[in-house]
């Protein structure tokens, strides 16, 4: 009787955990257009502006991520309502950037990253004007601070790459390494990124001593996620042979160890990836983010299929089961901010100041986790 009761037991354990790792592309699918349906019906107006402590024009960092999903989506479920909505939005905005042609925020850039989509698949110079001559002014001036908040990384960086590849121009390449090594290197102290941990300090004001309640260093999830994005973004479309490549495939691989080694049981990451007392609990940004990077590496035959699937699977199984309301709206999104406490409390019920960056974080991660075999 023992003997059939551990029989048992041992085939309930086995069912288990192979649903955990099981995958349907159907149901990704459908959960991506589900949040992004909700996305779109609450938001209608393209131009509206978005209040928060104050009003902000639509084409500010926060909508341009979530475009960088959208056209993520588009790509694998082109719905023709899908391209007319990025373009309504670029359009709009005259394809410019909140503070003009001469801004040197990257958070100003990141609308540019679909702008140059949307040129690739209809070309009219007028489309990347601005976000060109804004970059060519980057590119032709000596200054490589500019990126001193990781997340920089991520707004900017793909603008580069991409008009790099589109003109074959490797003078983007070039200054795109030099201000990613600045900020990797010289922000703070002796740069943002901590080789001993795999992970970055958000800004200069995170550089030890500053440490956590537990005394760990600060490594803020969402910053690290758009970092790990950001060397995504920039390894799938440019060539092997330009500058910065080989650096930007060990800065991947290394955050890859990093954060593999923190996930959490339930499949989700911490906001503070070395103290998960630390306001603990579900966030998605951050898992999708990391989510996305794993995927678009074993979907790359970069990383050990065997050794990433589980972890990839678990990670998008908890957001699109936990996090994905019945009606798309998406929970457990932390606000915006710098570190683990900003835009807290983070719930499943709590509605963030804004919806989009998070929408667009999922995006990508579906994107990727789609087309897993």
């Amino acid at each position: 009787m023992k003997k059939v009761c551990l029989i048992i037991s041992m085939l309930v354990i086995t069912v288990s955990l192979f649903s955990q790792e099981k995958l349907d592309r159907k149901k990704v699918l459908e959960k991506m257009v589900l949040a992004n349906d909700y996305f779109m019906k609450k938001y209608p107006d393209v131009g509206m502006m978005l209040v928060t402590d104050k009003a902000r024009p639509s084409n500010i960092w926060t909508r341009g991520v979530y475009y960088e999903g959208l056209m993520a989506l588009y790509k694998i479920y082109p719905r023709e309502e899908y391209y007319d909505y990025a373009y309504s939005w670029a359009e709009f905005h005259k394809w410019g950037m909140r503070n003009g042609n001469t801004t040197r925020n990257a958070d100003d850039q990141c609308c540019g990253q679909t702008y140059i989509d949307l040129y690739t698949m209809s070309p009219d110079p007028e489309k990347i004007r601005n976000i060109k001559a804004c970059i060519d002014m980057m590119v032709n001036t000596p200054q490589n601070d500019d990126w001193w908040w990781i997340d920089a990384l991520q707004m900017a960086m793909p603008v580069f790459a991409k008009l790099g590849v589109l003109f074959d121009d490797y003078r983007y390449f070039q200054k795109m390494y030099d201000m990613y090594m600045y900020t990797k290197t010289q922000h703070g102290d002796n740069g943002l990124y901590n080789p001993e941990d795999g992970l970055w300090w958000r800004d200069a004001d995170f550089d030890p001593p500053y440490t956590e309640p537990n005394g760990e260093d600060c490594y803020w999830s969402r910053g690290n996620g758009w970092v790990y994005a950001a060397m995504v973004r920039v390894l799938d479309i440019m060539p092997k042979d330009a500058p910065g490549y080989d650096e930007y495939l060990k800065m991947y691989l290394e955050m890859t160890q990093a954060i593999k080694k923190v996930q959490r049981k339930d499949g989700f990451w911490n906001v503070s990836l070395h103290d998960p007392k630390n306001y603990g609990g579900k966030e998605t940004t951050g898992t999708a983010l990391f989510t996305y990077g794993l995927a678009w590496g074993i979907n790359n035959n970069i990383l050990s299929r065997s050794e990433y699937l589980p972890i990839v699977i678990k990670a998008w199984n908890a957001m699109a089961e936990e996090s994905v309301h019945e009606n798309g709206f998406l929970g457990y999104v932390q606000g915006t901010g710098k570190e683990p406490k900003s835009g807290q409390p983070v719930t499943y019920k709590s509605v963030p100041d804004f919806e989009d960056y998070g929408l667009g974080c999922f995006l990508l991660a579906g994107s990727e986790v789609y087309k897993l075999e």
